[in-house]
């Protein structure tokens, strides 16, 4: 009885065992949170990411299909270098020996935005992810009595949200990461065996001209921000989480809304002038979709890319323009706010029991 006591990773306070570091134990709550959600985090986006190959694959059968036969002998391509080119069929091995570097560049634009859409369907299911694992991380713990056996352990309620906060700002994204990036190349893989099919050369054609190792690097280096950005939504859905007994969905959504609706009728009634927008944007918007990839500021600083210059698809999630995000108010507020209510969570979580 003594011997298997011995061997559990953590001995219950009061009793003679070894001695567990705090960050081991962090870790080990990492792993948890990992294993009991591991469809979310980890299959979830390699089952998107398999999805739009499949669905890209499917497309891409059904356009060479209609396209066979479709280009009469004879025909003739015309080139931003002036070029015509008169082809039999469809060879893109001959297309591409007269292809010159302003058509690369705006071939190599083209496709990355190609790998970019392709690769966001990952980002996509990880907002989902989010979204419900954070509204039901506390609650769910308190509805099936697990709480009980967590809290007879020795580890502290702080230690405990923490490391759901860290499994939701980092854990997953990084995961999703990984599987936006396999996706990416996946594709292009596919596309590959397409050129190879029609005589042409995917390192010349595909790979040259493209930036998919600078995507990735640009995809790892983003996830710090993402991390920072989610921050008020991952709290305030915790907060629901530990807050409600019932329906945290419900509280998590209407009161928001209600809140933006409110504010709306004042302004309506002429107490406030142009207070809908900013409260519904710096509010309501921040406290629901913070989980979803790209920010305020990265879509004004989308805006202002001129697509017409060659290699402006690469500056697309440029580290400069991403981290650029650390400059704002806007950023460090939703920081601060989330903070507070994760650690409102971890309070609640120290009382409230279902029934």
């Amino acid at each position: 009885m003594n011997a298997a006591a011995d061997t559990l990773p953590d001995a219950p306070r009061g009793t003679a065992g070894t001695h567990i570091h705090k960050t081991h134990r962090f870790r080990w709550l990492l792993r948890r949170e990992f294993w009991e959600h591991k469809g979310g985090f980890l299959w979830a986006p390699l089952v998107a990411g398999v999805i739009s190959l499949l669905l890209s694959a499917m497309g891409i059968a059904i356009a060479m299909v209609a396209a066979r036969g479709r280009i009469p002998d004879g025909a003739k391509i015309s080139l931003d270098s002036g070029h015509q080119i008169q082809i039999n069929g469809l060879d893109l091995g001959m297309l591409t020996s007269q292809l010159g570097h302003e058509d690369l560049a705006k071939l190599g634009d083209g496709l990355d935005v190609t790998l970019i859409l392709a690769s966001g369907w990952p980002f996509i299911v990880l907002a989902f992810v989010l979204f419900f694992y954070c509204l039901g991380t506390l609650y769910d713990e308190r509805k099936n009595r697990s709480v009980l056996f967590w809290k007879s352990l020795p580890l502290s309620d702080a230690s405990t949200v923490w490391s759901k906060v860290a499994s939701a700002a980092i854990v997953a994204p990084i995961l999703a990461t990984g599987a936006a990036i396999l996706t990416m190349f996946g594709f292009l893989l596919l596309i590959s065996v397409v050129v190879l099919f029609y005589g042409g050369n995917p390192v010349t054609l595909l790979w040259g001209p493209s930036s998919p190792l600078l995507i990735s690097a640009q995809y790892v280096a983003a996830i710090p921000v993402y991390a920072l950005w989610a921050m008020p939504t991952i709290g305030w859905l915790m907060l629901c989480s530990a807050w409600s007994r019932s329906k945290p969905f419900l509280w998590a959504i209407m009161i928001p809304l209600f809140a933006g609706i409110f504010v709306a009728w004042l302004e309506f009634l002429g107490v406030y002038d142009d207070l809908t927008w900013p409260f519904f944007k710096n509010i309501v918007l921040r406290l629901l979709t913070s989980v979803f990839p790209v920010t305020f500021m990265d879509m004004q600083h989308l805006q202002g890319i001129d697509f017409d210059v060659p290699g402006a698809a690469r500056n697309l999630f440029n580290p400069v323009g991403v981290y650029r995000n650390l400059a704002s108010a806007n950023l460090w507020i939703g920081v601060a706010a989330g903070v507070a209510m994760i650690l409102a969570a971890i309070r609640l979580r120290r009382w409230r029991d279902e029934g």
